[in-house]
């Protein structure tokens, strides 16, 4: 979740839908409820992926803590940064003191080394297969030593709810949620919702036309 391109969704759908109308085309970011799954169906997406939305339901392995934190209303679409000074790969993070300060520009190089090797240390991956890739394929090896440098700071937040210490990643549609329900309930009010979206979209054309 809350990894992306700098396209939205509103423009990206229908022109991947376009360029290749034979293959399945599941659309993602910015999905919350029905009216979201409605609409990408209108855009030409055959389905929907709401990362954010189910992170925060009661199966979802998310610190109960951080579900609290988004789901209590105190969080907009606004509150999140995006960019790629994080783990290396542009992403999108829930906005904090903590967030902004490791967004504010990438780790030293020491640093996301050291840090890395802690990562592949931790996952159990012998540093003998992690050095030479650092040497033969530097740019790719930098990103994904990055990423292992942020796993720390994931881990607080998404295991242990400490979104002071930790960063979380997070979509816009932070913004759309509001509650914290089971699965099976929320699939059922979405699909719900996205009823109600496409009646009243037909309804505003059918009224339109007379």
């Amino acid at each position: 979740a809350a990894h992306g391109g700098d396209v939205t969704s509103l423009v990206l759908v229908p022109s991947l839908a376009a360029r290749f109308p034979e293959v399945p085309l599941v659309a993602a970011g910015g999905f919350a409820d029905g009216r979201g799954l409605a609409c990408a169906i209108s855009l030409g997406a055959d389905g929907v992926a709401m990362g954010s939305r189910f992170a925060i339901t009661e199966e979802s392995g998310l610190a109960r803590g951080m579900k609290e934190i988004v789901s209590s209303g105190d969080r907009t679409e606004s509150d999140t940064l995006y960019g790629k000074n994080f783990d290396g790969i542009p992403a999108r993070v829930m906005k904090s003191e903590e967030s902004m300060r490791l967004m504010n520009g990438p780790a030293p190089l020491p640093v996301v080394i050291y840090r890395a090797f802690n990562a592949a240390r931790k996952m159990n991956i012998p540093l003998y297969k992690v050095i030479p890739g650092l040497i033969t394929q530097w740019e790719k090896m930098y990103i994904i030593a990055q990423f292992g440098a942020a796993t720390e700071s994931i881990m607080k937040a998404t295991v242990d709810g400490n979104i002071e210490e930790g960063v979380q990643f997070i979509g816009q549609s932070q913004g759309l949620i509001g509650d914290i329900p089971k699965v099976d309930d929320l699939v059922q009010r979405i699909i719900c919702e996205a009823m109600d979206a496409s009646a009243h979209g037909y309804d505003t054309f059918h009224r339109g036309g007379k």
